[in-house]
């Protein structure tokens, strides 16, 4: 089939490349012009500098016969005149007020009305599926429908299909899928849609779930809602009780849970905070959306409010329970992506803790990731400004840790667990451990018998030996 894809992101490119693998004709388009530009250059080093996500370069690379990518529009329109379908894939970032800021999918459909009116000389011979794969608002395929319907598009229909991909291991989730969801209202678009997914749609092991449009934006937003409130509930409830009943380990209780199959074993990893691009702006908006119908939404903030308070408390365990004040101290900060595996620094810890230091301080933030670095630059460019020289970045965690008098881990990178060494050859006692991810919880006593003071979630306060 012949299909194009109206965005670039991690939705896009993922969901783009393995269409390709799976033998369709894939067109994409981004109006980030350098991102067109590395994603496209069949280079894998380069395409994962772009987007760090595992097996990504390797898939664009092997099946750039199958897929191209382009910043000129012109190519989308001379496709419209054959393409199957059209797979939206634009940022829908949160509002102020916990909506949807929709403002790129609007131009995105106001461009592409235009270009579909004009396609087979203007006679709209080609039908076309247009399919949301972004996170959108429970009713955006009428809201949809009616937009290009308005502006005198015909012959398309309008298809819910949400991802469920997990950064890190989305090529890996779209390989082998647990579900996929479509949702629509013809059994044309149903059969447009399962000769797109044939691949997977009768594998083993794959639920293909056909819902209407609404049963599946609104599922979308219910997983992920739901997977957050777990995360949350597991550091906000599980980890406060081994932080204050001193004897309890938090490995421990984590065992005791996950072997009961009615509570399953996803979720009980203790940090200090869940970012990401998805758990923290779908909870707002499901609970934007369930406020506007009129239901009571005091659990949903609950879940919000809990994630802010595992993060605050963290960092002020510093000044609660070790005495430091971060005024005036050199800082390393191991970790700024959200979470392992990933270049995406969206929501993460490390962007709220490093802007909390500055506010508080700090005389220098010593900034050290394997692969998010970069983005971490773009989000928190602070070159304008003069406190902008406070935050320093190193090529390994060990400079990063030289002439630092504390040191948080705020990402679960696996490589971070042999962190005690490295804080052992270049940070001396006194000095101030802050593990926001458990990395070296099976060296806290070892640490703290060296001299090391350890704040770690799930763990109370540990004073190192006086040596």
């Amino acid at each position: 089939m012949k299909l194009i894809y109206i965005g670039a992101g991690f939705v896009g490119a993922c969901s783009a490349a393995v269409m390709a693998d799976s033998g369709h004709e894939v067109l994409v388009y981004d109006i980030d012009r350098e991102r067109v530009k590395m994603l496209g250059s069949k280079d894998r080093d380069i395409i994962e500098q772009c987007l760090f996500e595992k097996g990504l370069g390797d898939m664009l690379v092997r099946s750039a016969e199958k897929i191209s990518f382009t910043g000129d529009f012109v190519e989308v329109e001379r496709a419209l005149n054959y393409t199957d379908a059209i797979f939206m894939c634009l940022p829908t970032p949160e509002k102020g007020d916990g909506g949807v800021d929709l403002s790129f999918y609007d131009q995105a459909a106001a461009d592409l009305s235009a270009a579909l009116k004009k396609r087979n000389n203007s006679e709209q011979t080609q039908y076309v599926v247009l399919v949301n794969k972004s996170t959108v608002p429970i009713d955006m395929a009428d809201r949809a429908a009616a937009l290009f319907t308005e502006a005198g598009v015909k012959n398309f229909g309008v298809v819910s299909n949400p991802e469920f991909l997990v950064e890190g291991k989305a090529i890996d989730g779209s390989l082998k899928p647990d579900r996929i969801v479509i949702g629509g209202t013809s059994a044309k678009d149903f059969a447009i849609m399962k000769n797109i997914y044939q691949r997977f749609a009768t594998a083993p092991g794959v639920q293909y779930i056909e819902v209407n449009p609404k049963e599946a934006a609104a599922g979308k937003l219910l997983a992920n809602f739901l997977l957050f409130s777990r995360l949350v509930n597991t550091y906000d409830v599980v980890g406060r009780v081994a932080e204050m009943f001193p004897g309890i380990a938090y490995e421990k209780l984590r065992t005791i849970l996950m072997s009961d199959e009615r509570i399953g074993q996803w979720g009980f990893f203790n940090s200090a905070f869940s970012g990401g691009s998805c758990f923290i702006k779908d909870t707002k908006s499901l609970k934007k959306q369930l406020g506007e119908a009129g239901a009571d939404v005091a659990h949903l903030q609950r879940v919000l409010d809990g994630n802010n308070y595992q993060l605050n408390h963290f960092y002020e365990r510093a000044a609660s329970q070790a005495n430091f004040n971060f005024s005036g101290r050199s800082v390393a900060i191991i970790g700024v992506a959200f979470k392992r595996d990933t270049n995406d620094v969206r929501n993460s810890a490390a962007l709220a803790v490093v802007q909390r230091l500055i506010n508080d301080g700090a005389a220098e933030i010593r900034i050290y990731d394997p692969a998010a670095m970069p983005m971490f630059k773009k989000m928190f460019d602070l070159a304008s400004d003069a406190r902008g020289k406070i935050i320093k970045y190193f090529d390994t965690e060990d400079e990063a840790l030289q002439n630092s008098e504390a040191g948080m881990i705020l990402a679960d990178w696996p490589k971070f667990r042999t962190l005690g060494d490295a804080i052992k050859k270049n940070c001396p006692p006194p000095y101030l451990i802050m593990d926001g991810r458990r990395m070296l919880a099976g060296q806290f006593e070892s640490l703290a018998d060296l001299g090391y003071d350890i704040i770690a979630v799930g763990s109370p306060f540990v004073k190192g030996e006086e040596l």
